[in-house]
């Protein structure tokens, strides 16, 4: 069986320390995708949070992404999803996704992580993807807009927690059958590939009619 860079660590970073240590370290390629998938949060949080401010400011602000009645991220500000812990959710994203760029920034220096921070990050990840793929119903069957923005960040937190889980699952911090184990670590693009996949179907199927211009 073949084993990818993001199953590789440079210089056994993924090893444990000791017996019964529980720190593991991670590839390069993994603190990579950390790092790169942390920025692409950040970067979508802090865009809505800076139109999220003008739109307070000026009821009528048209924010940049507002392209087109379907893809308008006014729509998806002005709602209330938009708050759900009562204040903007991009907020909770600039502290989240740079939590795991530090993370990532951490792992490359060499850094080794107990499993009960791993398991904690499992967690986390959960949460996100658990939270945006929420969002992306709100967004698709109860606002009916989208937000290109938002996109991103479901994209970002989506190859986040599939790589987290990859990574405990080579770690042995999260239990499963052998085979199944051996399957995703040997396929690990496979997973994230059809879940964004499915997304675009859903957005693609759900305003066909605009994408090939006709009527509702």
């Amino acid at each position: 069986m073949t084993t990818s860079a993001l199953d590789r660590s440079d210089t056994d970073g993924s090893e444990r320390d000791g017996p019964g240590s529980g720190a593991v370290g991670g590839s390069r390629a993994f603190a990579l995708l950390l790092v790169i998938t942390g920025a692409m949060g950040v970067l979508a949080s802090w865009v809505i949070t800076l139109d999220k401010f003008e739109l307070l400011k000026d009821p009528d602000f048209v924010p940049g992404c507002s392209l087109n009645p379907i893809v308008s991220c006014g729509n998806i500000m002005k709602s209330e999803q938009a708050e759900v812990f009562g204040f903007p959710n991009p907020m909770l994203g600039l502290v989240c996704y740079g939590a795991i760029i530090a993370i990532g920034l951490a792992l490359l220096s060499g850094a080794r992580l107990p499993r009960w921070y791993w398991l904690g990050m499992q967690a986390g990840t959960l949460f996100g993807v658990g939270f945006v793929t929420w969002l992306q119903y709100q967004s698709l069957y109860v606002i009916g807009s989208l937000c290109l923005w938002c996109c991103l960040a479901w994209v970002a937190t989506i190859v986040m927690f599939c790589y987290v889980t990859v990574q405990n699952l080579r770690s042995g911090f999260i239990p499963a059958p052998e085979g199944l184990r051996r399957g995703l670590l040997e396929f690990h693009w496979v997973p994230p590939v059809l879940w964004i996949g499915v997304i675009g179907m859903l957005i693609l199927t759900k305003w066909w009619w605009f994408w090939t211009g006709g009527t509702p």
